[in-house]
């Protein structure tokens, strides 16, 4: 069996002149290797594609997998994830994790909360500011918290996320508008705890292995996990496998949003206490990080015994299951 494997590189890009912020989502060669021993580990023949162009390029030669193993995240656009997931389906080649749609929406922060909001998640209430006249209508209770609608890895997240008034509202919303052009979730602040759960397997089977709480330590930006927060984690946040009541508490929720999204083989929830303790919804990764040490979803496996090996045989396993392969 053939597996290819889709991903954007981040030296790649960072050689045509691309910032670190830019790429910041993008993959090592270090993830790509392990993904790919692993794959090899699992008795899979494997084949390097790369990013969506070398995809397009291979499509256009004729080129077919049985199988592809996709975590590119794209470059461009709102649906920059659905971008690879949407070639391959026009060219019915099965692959890993969630389809087209999925990815859409849920890089899209705001339409993930309407969705799961209708599933009877608790999520805080929001609101979508698209240009500079609509943060005169944002009716929602202070304190709150804006992020830009459709990044990952805490870009354009800073300890002034946090808003405390208009005025702070107008600043940050006009700044993230000009610096990412994209619109700004502008969201009730959570003030509790911070977990994240690992989630693996599609629909029914589905099932969450683990959650990590997520401590910043004195040195971390206040407010939230941001951008620099996670860059550097080693000095600013501890990772502790959450258990009791709490966690089991993030897990239902978890899981309620991972198949109310139709999310597929693997990847995270994230979740915020309210001031009384309660989980809410803040955001889901349907294509979360790969590596083997840095990463939070490979993090959480290891705290509960799942080696890296076994994690991307079970990703596998869904993906080949669900594919009738």
């Amino acid at each position: 069996m053939t597996v290819g494997l889709t991903y954007d590189l981040r030296s790649e890009w960072l050689k045509e002149g691309y910032s670190e912020l830019e790429t910041a989502e993008f993959d090592r060669e270090e993830t790509v290797a392990a993904v790919e021993s692993a794959l090899r580990k699992e008795g899979l023949h494997t084949e390097r594609i790369g990013n969506y162009r070398g995809l397009i390029a291979a499509l256009s030669a004729g080129k077919r997998w049985d199988l592809v193993f996709n975590f590119c995240e794209g470059m461009y656009g709102l649906g920059r994830e659905a971008l690879v997931p949407a070639l391959l389906d026009a060219y019915r080649i099965p692959y890993t994790f969630s389809d087209a749609v999925v990815l859409a929406v849920s890089l899209h922060k705001g339409l993930t909360k309407h969705v799961v909001r209708d599933a009877g998640v608790p999520t805080p209430d929001f609101a979508v500011v698209e240009s500079a006249a609509d943060i005169d209508h944002v009716n929602l209770r202070y304190p709150l918290f804006a992020k830009p609608i459709a990044e990952g890895t805490g870009k354009g997240i800073t300890s002034e996320s946090r808003i405390g008034s208009v005025e702070e509202l107008r600043r940050i919303c006009e700044s993230l508008l000009d610096a990412y052009h994209q619109p700004v979730l502008v969201e009730e602040y959570l003030p509790g705890r911070e977990f994240t759960s690992a989630v693996i397997g599609t629909g029914a089977e589905a099932r969450v292995v683990g959650t990590m709480e997520i401590i910043p330590l004195s040195t971390a930006d206040a407010n939230a996990y941001t951008y620099m927060n996670k860059e550097y984690c080693d000095d600013r946040v501890r990772y502790e496998l959450a258990r009791g009541p709490e966690a089991e508490a993030c897990e239902r929720l978890a899981l309620n949003a991972w198949k109310a999204l139709g999310a597929r083989d693997a990847g995270r929830v994230d979740i915020r206490m309210d001031a009384g303790g309660n989980p809410s919804f803040i955001e889901a990764n349907p294509l979360a990080g790969l590596h083997p040490v840095h990463s939070d979803l490979p993090i959480i496996c290891t705290m509960v015994g799942i080696t890296f090996q076994d994690l991307i045989g079970a990703i596998v396993v869904s993906a080949r299951k669900r594919a009738g392969l």
